[in-house]
């Protein structure tokens, strides 16, 4: 079980900045994904999870039949807007475990920095009932590491952390071992052809964009709002007196699966 778990409902407090602030994916990820399982005006798609919508629109432009599943009702109103001109794209608002969708009818299913709030062996056997023989699954996440080009910034970092979410341990950056560990889960659900890839970029935030960025993440959101806009500010302080600028290494991990 997630950290936290439980926290699923912060996300759509606060649905523009997260719409705003979170990233999308590589264009790599995508073209690994269609190299897997061709989508095409034919295909019928779920994503579950659409959030913000970050992750939606390489696949949406395919031509599918593409219906999102949100637990948040601001996110579905916002991605209704974002992809209003597309007539090929549906949203359901509610949980995707409480939701009944047809049986052998997908030929893909896809959740983006989503699928860990739902229970594994609920959301596996589900998805598995969904797809159509030779359908698949694609379960990707972006997983951010703070400056690490920037030792001493990062150091300063990690002592608020400590005292503001009582985290002594440094953070670590999300690795090989940990994806294919991922990888594998899919194999105890019967499917079959199972393959990941991870891709890297990095991104630059002044002080106030990262803690822009920083008011997006459930356990930060979740925090007493006096509280966190100490913390926030007090990190605004440290980047600003090392230089003003702070660097964010991504690792996108892609998990692949097919239904025999």
């Amino acid at each position: 079980m997630s950290a936290f778990q439980g926290l699923e409902w912060t996300f759509d407090t606060v649905a523009s900045a997260y719409d705003k602030m979170r990233p999308g994916y590589t264009e790599n990820l995508y073209q690994t994904i269609f190299d897997y399982i061709p989508i095409n005006k034919s295909s019928n798609v779920i994503e579950v999870g659409i959030g913000g919508g970050q992750a939606t629109l390489p696949i949406l432009k395919t031509g599918c039949d593409l219906t999102a599943v949100e637990y948040g009702e601001h996110f579905s109103k916002i991605c209704k807007d974002k992809f209003k001109i597309y007539p090929n794209f549906s949203v359901i608002t509610g949980k995707f475990q409480d939701i009944d969708f047809k049986l052998d009818s997908y030929d893909l299913v896809f959740s983006a920095s989503a699928f860990h709030w739902i229970p594994e062996e609920t959301g596996y056997r589900k998805v598995f009932s969904m797809l159509k023989s030779g359908g698949a699954f694609a379960r990707f996440a972006n997983h951010p590491f703070p400056d690490k080009g920037n030792p001493e910034l990062c150091e300063e970092i990690q002592k608020l952390y400590a005292v503001y979410m009582n985290s002594s341990s440094p953070p670590v950056e999300y690795s090989r071992e940990k994806a294919a560990e991922r990888a594998d889960i899919a194999k105890k659900y019967g499917y079959e052809d199972i393959c990941f890839k991870l891709f890297k970029r990095t991104r630059t935030f002044s002080s106030k964009e990262y803690t822009g960025l920083l008011g997006t993440y459930s356990d930060h959101i979740a925090l007493e709002a006096g509280k966190r806009i100490e913390f926030f500010s007090k990190i605004e302080h440290v980047i600003d007196s090392l230089g003003g600028k702070i660097t964010v290494y991504d690792t996108m991990d892609l998990q692949l699966a097919r239904k025999p």
